[in-house]
């Protein structure tokens, strides 16, 4: 049997005496899209921070292909693009591309970097300006841009569409679907339950620290008999329906 990308073994996590998670399990299989749902304060973020080992677990275990998280080489077919992504400010476009494609022992190239930044509607001038002259939906592309010129297996993307105009987010999901396409593995969070919808072939509501449902978007509708995902998420926070 082929192992996971992602197993989470009943892992729970508190701030203080608030429990955050509680007995977390999860298998993401390679080459599936899952869509990470819940309201504000659900767990989402907290979740993705104990995958990256940003921050310790009080219980249970957590491995990403097959090696505990806390080991650097667990990371290294992943690319995370977190939800307030803040580049350094004071490096160019370009400089920050650059960057991102050392630190995962890639190349730079420009032809590769241009055509990437026209597949989001950024404009390649600023390769050559500094981040700090960028508006929010721009840094919000250059995050997106070198997750993608990486090149990586699996990604874990939270919020991403955060500041994006019409245009781009349809393009973001044509890069998606093109990923998905090749067998790439996506854990996306997004308040935007019709963007899970659209990307995702399986998707996970997370309420009160557990899971309250697992299955296809459509699974959720047909079992509150709701014409749309956000009418069937609402009922299933009202009344959990684990599956």
């Amino acid at each position: 049997m082929t192992e996971p990308v992602v197993r989470f073994s009943r892992v729970g996590k508190k701030f203080g005496p608030l429990p955050v998670l509680s007995g977390i399990d999860l298998s993401i299989p390679a080459g599936r899209f899952l869509g990470l749902a819940g309201v504000n304060g659900a767990g989402k973020t907290t979740l993705i921070k104990c995958l990256l080992d940003f921050c310790d677990i009080d219980a249970g275990e957590i491995q990403v292909n097959g090696i505990d998280r806390r080991r650097p080489h667990a990371r290294e077919r992943l690319a995370f693009l977190p939800e307030r992504f803040m580049p350094p400010y004071f490096l160019t476009g370009r400089e920050f591309v650059r960057s991102m494609l050392r630190l995962s022992r890639r190349a730079y190239d420009e032809d590769l970097v241009r055509a990437m930044f026209a597949d989001l509607d950024l404009d390649a001038a600023g390769l050559d300006k500094p981040v700090r002259s960028y508006s929010k939906g721009m840094t919000q592309k250059l995050g997106l841009a070198a997750c993608f010129l990486c090149e990586r297996d699996f990604y874990v993307l939270d919020e991403p569409m955060t500041g994006l105009d019409p245009k781009a987010r349809a393009q973001v999901k044509t890069i998606l679907r093109r990923l998905h396409a090749e067998g790439r593995t996506l854990l996306l969070t997004s308040h935007s339950l019709a963007d899970i919808e659209e990307i995702c072939d399986h998707m996970l509501v997370l309420h009160r620290g557990v899971f309250v449902f697992s299955g296809a978007p459509a699974a959720l509708r047909e079992r509150h008999g709701a014409t749309s995902l956000e009418d069937a998420f609402l009922k299933c926070i009202e009344t959990p329906c684990d599956g």
